[in-house]
């Protein structure tokens, strides 16, 4: 048996059992993966997927198991290439993170920035999408490091831990009726076209969930996934903004937007990092956690990967 059969049976586990696909992502031929999958089935003497014709069909008892034992084996493999890379390359290679526009628009510029002036040969790579996206890359290793509000606690194969808190807030023109609104309730703002997040991004589901407890449905004008975006809407006089506070922490004493905390309404937002569990995490890694939040450190962090029992959260 060999490496390249188990990334075969676990790309091919990945696939949804499609060979096509399997061999598409692996830049190899579809006969090449069957013939791989064959051979550690004959080695082992058991059947990993159960067939219809040429066809995977499921994945079988027996196979559940070695696609478990093949996940621990490339997993450590992966953290050899990273300890005998770190050691190697003390402060350069590839620092890859992964993020949503938010906080790759308004939260990540600073320790970036920091980060590379410390390590000027270390190369970042920053990959956004949505959280469903994020967790992915972790899982898929394609990311060292994730960085979202939605999705990546909800994962047992992730560590997540709190970075920290943050709130929507109500936008609207300065001749806007709310903007001299002494008190803003919910009741108000169903009353008026909305122009927030699209349904995975950005704390979404906590509008949605505080309306809902009250019985409202808001009129969404238009939905996006980057704030510009919405406040570029918004100067339009599309709707009433729901917004990131940090999307406007930017914006000039004298912008021709006023912006309103919502927290009181529509509760706080926990944005997290995750790695993945089991991953060799390099020392730019916990040093670039540790920029991200006073809340984080090395030693937080190796708890957390080892599995410690303890309450994260905030």
């Amino acid at each position: 048996m060999n490496l390249h059969q188990f990334r075969f049976v676990q790309e091919a586990a990945r696939r949804n059992l499609n060979l096509t696909e399997t061999a598409k992502a692996l830049f190899t031929s579809q006969p090449g993966v069957s013939k791989a999958i064959l051979e550690l089935e004959e080695e082992l003497g058991i059947d990993i997927f159960s067939r219809h014709g040429k066809r995977l069909r499921s994945i079988t008892e027996p196979g559940q198991r070695v696609l478990a034992s093949i996940e621990i084996i490339l997993r450590e493999v992966g953290n050899l290439k990273r300890i005998g890379e770190e050691y190697s390359r003390q402060d350069s290679g590839t620092f890859s993170i992964a993020t949503t526009h938010t906080q790759a628009r308004y939260v990540l510029p600073t320790p970036v920035a920091q980060l590379r002036r410390q390590l000027p040969n270390l190369r970042i790579s920053l990959h956004q999408g949505s959280p469903d996206q994020v967790a992915r890359m972790l899982l898929d290793e394609t990311a060292d490091i994730g960085l979202a509000t939605e999705s990546l606690a909800q994962i047992p194969e992730l560590v997540s831990l709190p970075c920290y808190e943050w709130q929507h807030v109500m936008v609207v023109p300065r001749d806007h009726p709310l903007a001299e609104a002494p008190r803003i309730t919910l009741e108000q703002l169903a009353t008026q076209p909305l122009v927030t997040y699209h349904a995975s991004f950005t704390g979404r589901t906590r509008i949605d969930r505080a309306f809902a407890s009250r019985g409202l449905t808001p009129e969404i004008a238009l939905e996006a996934i980057d704030s510009d975006v919405l406040k570029t809407y918004v100067r339009l006089g599309m709707g009433v903004g729901l917004v990131a506070e940090m999307a406007m922490q930017e914006e000039p004493p004298n912008s021709e937007l006023v912006w309103r905390p919502l927290g009181q309404l529509l509760g706080q937002n926990v944005t997290r990092v995750a790695f993945k569990r089991g991953a060799y995490l390099r020392n730019y890694v916990y040093s670039f956690a540790e920029m991200l939040s006073d809340r984080l450190s090395r030693k937080l962090i190796e708890r957390a990967m080892s599995g410690e029992a303890t309450d994260f959260g905030m």
